[in-house]
């Protein structure tokens, strides 16, 4: 068998077209973003912070595996989206994605969408004419049997005054109420009081006319009856079975009765007293 040979000395099979070649080099969609965007000097995670697409969808579409995209309509959308982001081309990746996966894939028909919104019910508003018809009917209403009512009250007064008669007039519905007097103050215990004290009680009246003092009182029991501070003008009464205990703060501020009699005891101011009054006559215990 004779090779016939081209008379630019190349076989037949050298002059066969590229085209094949050129197929067969042409990088995946994955790869060509994946180039394109090294080109670009970004980082998957630059990538992802631009287009809001999940770092892991990105690594899987640059890896060839679209199915992390949830369906072609997707997948579609992300490799537009990430063509623009490392600013290549989508129109070509868009071509070949449909060319390797079966073309485009079909719109939706909008006949059922328009259907079942045509029949979707009409939602009405308030009807606010009605309503406002209907109060300026009330409020005309009212006004024409106001204005009856008034006039009929006029002609009655007018007849009232033809006849002579005279109009009473209106007492006042409450009267003005006079301010109290301030109740008189009680008048201080004297030695005239020693018989309205109990005789089976002892009763300590603690007085703080010129100033004011902190003072203590318990019964015999040591129970506290007050602590604490006695304002000028204040007092205080005490009363036990059997006796009183005292400690005042200040005792030169404080004037005593003991059983209705008054204790003329000559505290100093700013002693501290301690004291304890019992039943019987007024003393010191």
């Amino acid at each position: 068998m004779s090779i016939v040979n081209s008379p630019d000395g190349n076989s037949p099979e050298d002059e066969r077209p590229f085209e094949d070649d050129r197929t067969a080099e042409r990088p995946s969609i994955g790869r060509a973003l994946q180039q394109a965007r090294i080109e670009a000097g970004l980082t998957v995670d630059d990538v992802s912070n631009a287009t809001r697409v999940r770092i892991a969808i990105i690594h899987a579409i640059e890896q060839g595996d679209f199915a992390p995209c949830g369906g072609d309509v997707y997948a579609r959308g992300h490799i537009r989206t990430l063509a623009r982001a490392v600013q290549t081309d989508p129109v070509p990746l868009l071509a070949q994605y449909d060319a390797e996966h079966g073309g485009r894939p079909a719109p939706t028909p909008a006949a059922p969408l328009f259907e079942a919104e045509r029949i979707r019910p009409e939602r009405r508003g308030p009807n606010w004419t009605a309503a406002m018809v209907a109060a300026i009917v009330a409020v005309v209403g009212f006004v024409g049997i106001t204005v009856v009512k008034g006039g009929d009250g006029d002609d009655d007064a007018k007849t009232q005054v033809a006849e002579g008669s005279t109009p009473t007039a209106k007492k006042s519905a409450t009267p003005l109420s006079k301010p109290s007097k301030p109740a008189d103050p009680k008048p201080e215990p004297s030695d005239s009081a020693i018989a309205a004290a109990p005789q089976d009680k002892v009763t300590v009246r603690v007085s703080a006319p010129d100033g004011r003092s902190w003072i203590s009182a318990k019964d015999h029991n040591g129970r506290m009856l007050f602590d604490g501070l006695l304002e000028q003008g204040k007092s205080k009464t005490f009363q036990d079975s059997s006796k009183i205990n005292l400690i005042l703060g200040d005792a030169g501020a404080i004037e005593l009765y003991v059983n209705g009699k008054k204790i003329d005891d000559d505290f100093q101011p700013g002693a501290v007293e301690r004291l304890t009054y019992t039943k019987g006559d007024p003393q010191v215990g």
